[in-house]
């Protein structure tokens, strides 16, 4: 039993606003000193998944200064290891509709592989999950497609890409795309294991046909015009559903939570990122640093509450941060006072500057913006 993986690195990018402007959903920092995509590749080189590719359109250049080689994964750019599976790569010079025709534009990627099984993966959602009983349960099962589902995120009011209902026996009863689920439905992770060959066909097929939606045209079409079978894995850990820019910012706060903090960190598998060596933070005489997540190379002399501080943030004398995302580099002068705000990377805010948003509509400054 063999499996590849695929990542799919620019899913919702249109949705973040300025912080996917100049790079992709992947490469989006989070929890001080991760980014979104350490999450994926983790769970997989931890499931001994070792071939993985990386589909991605544009703005991907974060995305590999960030990964590199693949070595802080135990990857690398050698066949069986790590590809980036660019436009310019695959030979692609248009924008992909969806999913499907990404995957075609790999079909290359997937023919010359030698695994039996794929496993495909969104960037948005964020969870520590073993893999290789995903596969099992998938082959177990007997199921053309198996899905990763979450309880507790259908309310009637969040858009899902895809949305399952099961019965008592726990075989999926109804598959619905693109709606506002009941809380009877489980939410799509974003996950989902298939046969290489099946996938292959089936993506070949749905472009030969103009579609390129892959739950609609895909899961949802098989499950109801093709009589695939589909089964659902639901999954009982931590999931952090990133995908508008308020609920990374509720998200993102929620990692101070200890319960939030030790389902995604405190697992026996391991998240791994780029090692960046810093010194250690320095606490002014002054500083007051309350109910923070704090990474290492920051200059404190001001005060902080419930906020998430990158490394080597620098907070001036007298300034108030409250309920805010300060990345990396950034500086906040001295006097100033922040409430509600997400700061993206090296971005400058003057001295007695005051910056109000609220827990809904957070305050967004772009990467290297002067406030």
């Amino acid at each position: 039993m063999t499996t590849m993986g695929i990542v799919f690195a620019n899913i919702y990018d249109s949705s973040l606003g300025e912080l996917t402007n100049k790079r992709t959903m992947a490469s989006l920092p989070y929890g001080g000193r991760y980014r979104q995509i350490d999450f994926s590749l983790s769970n997989m080189t931890n499931s001994g998944i070792r071939h993985i590719g990386i589909i991605t359109k544009h703005n991907y250049q974060s995305l590999m200064n960030h990964i590199g080689s693949g070595q802080e994964w135990d990857l690398d750019l050698e066949e069986g290891g790590l590809e980036y599976l660019t436009p310019f790569a695959m030979g692609h010079t248009g924008s992909y509709r969806g999913k499907l025709e990404a995957l075609n534009s790999a079909m290359s990627f997937l023919a010359q592989s030698n695994e039996e099984y794929v496993i495909l993966v969104d960037s948005g959602v964020l969870c520590t999950m073993d893999f290789q009983k995903i596969i099992q349960a998938h082959i177990a099962s007997g199921a053309d497609i198996t899905v990763v589902v979450k309880d507790g995120i259908s309310n009637g009011k969040k858009q899902l890409d895809l949305a399952v209902k099961m019965d008592k026996e726990n075989a999926v009863t109804d598959v619905a795309v693109d709606y506002s689920a009941g809380e009877t439905y489980l939410a799509s992770m974003g996950i989902y294991v298939m046969s290489r060959s099946l996938l292959m066909q089936e993506v070949v097929e749905a472009v030969a046909h103009n579609r390129y939606h892959f739950e609609r045209d895909l899961v949802l079409h098989g499950f109801a015009e093709k009589g695939m079978k589909v089964a659902a894995f639901p999954f009982d850990g931590v999931a952090l559903f990133n995908e508008s820019l308020t609920e990374f910012y509720h998200n993102s706060l929620a990692l101070i939570d200890p319960e939030v903090r030790h389902g995604l960190f405190g697992q026996k598998q391991t998240i791994y990122t780029k090692v960046r060596d810093e010194v250690p933070v320095y606490y002014g005489e002054c500083s007051r640093i309350d109910d923070c997540i704090v990474a290492d190379g920051c200059t404190l002399e001001g005060a902080a509450e419930h906020s998430i501080l990158f490394r080597g943030v620098k907070l001036g004398e007298n300034a108030k941060v409250r309920n805010c995302i300060i990345m990396q580099d950034s500086v906040v002068g001295e006097g100033a006072d922040l409430e509600c705000v997400i700061l993206d990377k090296n971005v400058i805010v003057r001295p007695g500057a005051i910056l109000r948003g609220t827990k809904d509509h957070p305050l967004v400054f772009k990467r290297g913006e002067i406030v």
